[in-house]
Protein backbone atom coordinates (compact mmCIF):
# COMPACT_ATOMS: atom_id res chain seq x y z
CA UNK A 1 0.00 0.00 0.00
CA UNK A 2 1.39 3.41 -0.95
CA UNK A 3 1.48 6.38 1.40
CA UNK A 4 -1.37 8.15 -0.38
CA UNK A 5 -3.72 5.15 -0.39
CA UNK A 6 -4.44 5.51 3.32
CA UNK A 7 -4.12 9.31 3.60
CA UNK A 8 -7.32 10.85 4.91
CA UNK A 9 -9.26 13.34 2.82
CA UNK A 10 -8.37 16.89 3.88
CA UNK A 11 -10.85 19.75 3.33
CA UNK A 12 -9.33 22.50 1.19
CA UNK A 13 -9.55 25.10 3.98
CA UNK A 14 -7.78 22.66 6.34
CA UNK A 15 -5.02 21.64 3.95
CA UNK A 16 -2.24 23.22 6.02
CA UNK A 17 -3.56 22.30 9.48
CA UNK A 18 -2.55 19.68 12.03
CA UNK A 19 -5.51 17.34 12.59
CA UNK A 20 -4.79 17.17 16.32
CA UNK A 21 -4.36 20.86 17.24
CA UNK A 22 -5.02 23.06 14.21
CA UNK A 23 -1.51 24.52 14.07
CA UNK A 24 0.41 24.54 10.75
CA UNK A 25 1.19 20.97 9.73
CA UNK A 26 4.55 20.04 8.27
CA UNK A 27 4.49 16.37 9.19
CA UNK A 28 2.16 13.37 9.11
CA UNK A 29 1.13 10.66 11.53
CA UNK A 30 0.17 7.15 10.53
CA UNK A 31 -1.85 4.77 12.66
CA UNK A 32 -1.30 1.97 13.47
CA UNK A 33 2.47 2.33 13.24
CA UNK A 34 5.48 0.10 13.82
CA UNK A 35 6.17 1.52 17.28
CA UNK A 36 2.96 0.10 18.73
CA UNK A 37 1.41 -3.19 17.64
CA UNK A 38 -2.40 -3.04 17.46
CA UNK A 39 -4.30 -6.28 16.95
CA UNK A 40 -7.89 -5.03 17.12
CA UNK A 41 -7.90 -1.54 15.60
CA UNK A 42 -11.58 -0.68 14.87
CA UNK A 43 -10.75 1.29 11.72
CA UNK A 44 -8.51 0.93 8.65
CA UNK A 45 -4.92 2.10 8.82
CA UNK A 46 -4.67 5.79 8.01
CA UNK A 47 -2.33 8.74 7.78
CA UNK A 48 -3.20 12.31 8.65
CA UNK A 49 -1.42 15.70 8.70
CA UNK A 50 0.18 16.81 11.95
CA UNK A 51 2.59 19.36 13.33
CA UNK A 52 5.94 18.06 14.55
CA UNK A 53 4.98 18.41 18.23
CA UNK A 54 1.72 16.49 17.94
CA UNK A 55 3.44 13.88 15.80
CA UNK A 56 5.93 13.16 18.57
CA UNK A 57 3.22 13.14 21.22
CA UNK A 58 1.09 10.78 19.13
CA UNK A 59 3.97 8.39 18.49
CA UNK A 60 4.42 8.00 22.24
CA UNK A 61 0.78 6.98 22.79
CA UNK A 62 -0.11 3.32 23.31
CA UNK A 63 -3.69 3.08 22.08
CA UNK A 64 -5.97 0.94 19.93
CA UNK A 65 -7.57 3.64 17.78
CA UNK A 66 -6.90 7.07 16.36
CA UNK A 67 -9.62 8.43 18.66
CA UNK A 68 -7.74 7.26 21.73
CA UNK A 69 -4.56 8.75 20.30
CA UNK A 70 -6.27 12.12 19.81
CA UNK A 71 -7.46 12.14 23.44
CA UNK A 72 -3.99 11.35 24.77
CA UNK A 73 -2.40 14.02 22.57
CA UNK A 74 -4.93 16.51 23.92
CA UNK A 75 -4.08 15.50 27.48
CA UNK A 76 -0.39 15.88 26.77
CA UNK A 77 -0.96 19.38 25.36
CA UNK A 78 -3.00 20.39 28.41
CA UNK A 79 -0.24 19.13 30.69
CA UNK A 80 2.56 20.74 28.69
CA UNK A 81 0.85 24.13 28.47
CA UNK A 82 -0.58 24.06 32.00
CA UNK A 83 0.96 27.44 32.87
CA UNK A 84 -0.27 29.12 29.69
CA UNK A 85 -3.81 27.80 30.20
CA UNK A 86 -3.71 28.91 33.83
CA UNK A 87 -3.38 32.51 32.65
CA UNK A 88 -7.02 32.38 31.56
CA UNK A 89 -8.00 30.96 34.96
CA UNK A 90 -6.29 33.69 36.96
CA UNK A 91 -6.67 36.71 34.68
CA UNK A 92 -8.97 38.30 32.13
CA UNK A 93 -7.67 40.06 29.04
CA UNK A 94 -8.71 43.41 30.50
CA UNK A 95 -7.05 42.71 33.84
CA UNK A 96 -3.76 41.96 32.10
CA UNK A 97 -4.02 45.10 29.98
CA UNK A 98 -4.61 47.20 33.10
CA UNK A 99 -2.09 45.38 35.31
CA UNK A 100 0.51 48.18 34.99
CA UNK A 101 3.52 45.87 35.17
CA UNK A 102 6.63 47.92 34.68
CA UNK A 103 10.02 46.79 33.50
CA UNK A 104 11.78 43.44 33.39
CA UNK A 105 10.08 40.09 32.99
CA UNK A 106 6.75 41.37 34.28
CA UNK A 107 6.43 43.77 31.36
CA UNK A 108 7.15 40.93 28.96
CA UNK A 109 4.56 38.79 30.69
CA UNK A 110 1.94 41.49 30.29
CA UNK A 111 2.59 41.74 26.55
CA UNK A 112 2.70 38.03 25.71
CA UNK A 113 0.64 36.23 28.36
CA UNK A 114 -2.81 36.55 26.82
CA UNK A 115 -1.49 35.66 23.38
CA UNK A 116 0.12 32.50 24.76
CA UNK A 117 -3.12 31.62 26.56
CA UNK A 118 -5.16 32.03 23.38
CA UNK A 119 -2.71 29.89 21.38
CA UNK A 120 -2.77 27.12 24.00
CA UNK A 121 -6.57 27.35 24.31
CA UNK A 122 -6.98 27.15 20.54
CA UNK A 123 -4.84 24.05 20.29
CA UNK A 124 -6.55 22.28 23.17
CA UNK A 125 -10.05 23.17 21.93
CA UNK A 126 -9.35 22.24 18.32
CA UNK A 127 -11.58 19.50 16.95
CA UNK A 128 -10.19 17.60 14.00
CA UNK A 129 -12.36 17.42 10.91
CA UNK A 130 -14.27 14.17 10.19
CA UNK A 131 -11.95 11.37 9.07
CA UNK A 132 -12.88 10.27 5.55
CA UNK A 133 -10.92 7.49 3.90
CA UNK A 134 -11.65 6.39 0.34
CA UNK A 135 -14.93 8.28 0.45
CA UNK A 136 -16.11 6.61 3.67
CA UNK A 137 -16.41 8.61 6.89
CA UNK A 138 -15.10 6.74 9.92
CA UNK A 139 -17.42 6.45 12.91
CA UNK A 140 -16.24 8.44 15.92
CA UNK A 141 -15.74 6.38 19.06
CA UNK A 142 -14.90 8.02 22.38
CA UNK A 143 -14.90 6.14 25.69
CA UNK A 144 -15.63 9.23 27.83
CA UNK A 145 -17.67 12.37 27.28
CA UNK A 146 -15.78 15.62 26.82
CA UNK A 147 -16.25 18.31 29.45
CA UNK A 148 -16.21 22.05 28.72
CA UNK A 149 -15.64 24.62 31.43
CA UNK A 150 -14.72 28.30 31.25
CA UNK A 151 -14.04 28.11 27.54
CA UNK A 152 -11.73 25.08 27.60
CA UNK A 153 -12.81 21.71 26.25
CA UNK A 154 -11.25 18.86 28.23
CA UNK A 155 -11.23 15.21 27.08
CA UNK A 156 -13.15 14.33 30.26
CA UNK A 157 -14.20 15.81 33.59
CA UNK A 158 -11.25 14.01 35.20
CA UNK A 159 -8.90 16.05 33.01
CA UNK A 160 -10.60 19.28 34.09
CA UNK A 161 -10.28 18.25 37.73
CA UNK A 162 -6.58 17.50 37.28
CA UNK A 163 -5.99 20.81 35.49
CA UNK A 164 -7.69 22.92 38.15
CA UNK A 165 -6.10 20.97 40.98
CA UNK A 166 -2.67 21.91 39.59
CA UNK A 167 -3.64 25.51 38.85
CA UNK A 168 -4.97 26.19 42.35
CA UNK A 169 -2.91 23.66 44.34
CA UNK A 170 -6.05 21.76 45.30
CA UNK A 171 -6.07 18.28 46.82
CA UNK A 172 -7.03 16.34 43.67
CA UNK A 173 -8.81 13.41 45.34
CA UNK A 174 -10.74 15.74 47.64
CA UNK A 175 -11.68 17.97 44.71
CA UNK A 176 -13.00 14.97 42.79
CA UNK A 177 -15.13 13.92 45.77
CA UNK A 178 -16.55 17.45 46.05
CA UNK A 179 -17.44 17.47 42.35
CA UNK A 180 -19.14 14.08 42.71
CA UNK A 181 -21.29 15.47 45.53
CA UNK A 182 -22.07 18.85 43.96
CA UNK A 183 -22.33 17.47 40.37
CA UNK A 184 -20.32 18.57 37.36
CA UNK A 185 -22.93 21.24 36.62
CA UNK A 186 -21.65 23.06 39.73
CA UNK A 187 -17.98 22.70 38.84
CA UNK A 188 -17.30 26.39 39.52
CA UNK A 189 -18.82 26.08 43.00
CA UNK A 190 -16.69 23.00 43.66
CA UNK A 191 -13.56 24.94 42.69
CA UNK A 192 -14.44 27.80 45.01
CA UNK A 193 -15.25 25.42 47.86
CA UNK A 194 -11.96 23.55 47.53
CA UNK A 195 -9.94 26.76 47.34
CA UNK A 196 -11.21 27.58 50.81
CA UNK A 197 -9.61 24.37 52.04
CA UNK A 198 -6.16 24.55 50.46
CA UNK A 199 -3.74 23.24 53.07
CA UNK A 200 -6.50 21.66 55.15
CA UNK A 201 -5.75 18.52 57.19
CA UNK A 202 -7.30 15.15 56.27
CA UNK A 203 -9.62 15.54 59.23
CA UNK A 204 -10.76 18.98 58.05
CA UNK A 205 -11.37 17.70 54.53
CA UNK A 206 -13.33 14.75 55.93
CA UNK A 207 -15.52 17.08 58.01
CA UNK A 208 -16.11 19.31 54.97
CA UNK A 209 -17.27 16.33 52.89
CA UNK A 210 -19.56 15.21 55.70
CA UNK A 211 -21.14 18.65 55.80
CA UNK A 212 -21.63 18.66 52.03
CA UNK A 213 -23.45 15.32 52.16
CA UNK A 214 -25.90 16.44 54.86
Amino acid sequence: MSFFENYIEVPFEKRHQCWFCGEPAGNSFGFPHQGHLVLDCPHPSLTLPSCSECQQLALAVKADSIWQVSIEVKRALINKYQKDLAIGINWTKQELAESQFEGGNFAGFQKSAWFMFEVAKGRVNHIGWPLVLNGIELEVAFEKEAFTFDGICYPSIDDAISHYAKAYYLHAAFFKQVVSIMSKERFADAVRFCRLLVGATPQERGAALKNLRT
